[in-house]
């Protein structure tokens, strides 16, 4: 074979492996209509916390970091004020879930137990530091905010409301809209949610990459 052959076959076969690594796709996001991905993360002591455990219930998953500063409006003066506690009240499941990687910002034990605190969360904050879940259902921003039917069928995803200041006093359109309420609703009612997907707005998750 020619030294001519030679570079023709090299470049068929890094053409090849090109096509190759192009070809690879990284799993879409789940949306609306769509099965919820499972996963089990472990919240902050340490318990594993598996997806499939609840199916059959309403599950809410709040993508969460306790120092972003829309998570803390939301928490102390906007919509997720108790909003939380008045959902487990009514037998939903409700799951914080907070992806930042290991030295960005929110990430670690510690300080989600003091978010914990600080907002009174009664429900569990589940850590995902490799950002796995957070990419499996797209979640973009914290707040950001997931609501699973008794179906196992993602239902709702985006924003917890249409005040995009996180407080709440400010809303598009003048009223505010309470889009995970309203998603709770419908599927209490055996309707189907009427507003299936909103922009989500808040700090980005921190994922390492």
């Amino acid at each position: 074979m020619g030294m001519r052959d030679l570079r023709l076959a090299f470049v068929v076969s890094f053409l090849s492996l090109v096509s190759l690594v192009s070809g690879t796709r990284v799993a879409a996001a789940a949306e609306p209509g769509a099965t919820a991905p499972d996963f089990t993360l472990k919240d902050l002591d340490g318990k594993a916390v598996h997806l499939a455990d609840y199916k059959g219930k309403v599950v809410v998953l709040e993508w969460f970091n306790p120092e972003c500063p829309f998570v803390r409006a939301s928490h102390t003066k906007g919509s997720l004020v108790d909003y939380g506690a008045t959902a487990l009240k009514k037998g939903v499941v409700w799951l914080a879930i907070n992806s930042s990687a290991p030295g960005k910002q929110g990430n670690g034990v510690d300080k989600n137990r003091a978010g914990v605190a600080r907002y009174k969360l009664p429900y569990p904050v589940l850590l995902d530091e490799s950002g796995a879940v957070g990419k499996l259902y797209g979640a973009t921003n914290t707040p950001h905010l997931f609501v699973i039917g008794k179906d196992g069928k993602l239902d709702y995803k985006g924003a917890i409301d249409n005040a995009p200041d996180g407080e709440g006093g400010s809303p598009e359109g003048g009223k505010l809209v309470n889009y995970v309420d309203q998603a709770l609703g419908d599927l209490a009612a055996g309707r189907a949610v009427k507003t299936p997907s909103t922009k989500a707005y808040g700090c980005t998750v921190k994922y390492g990459s």
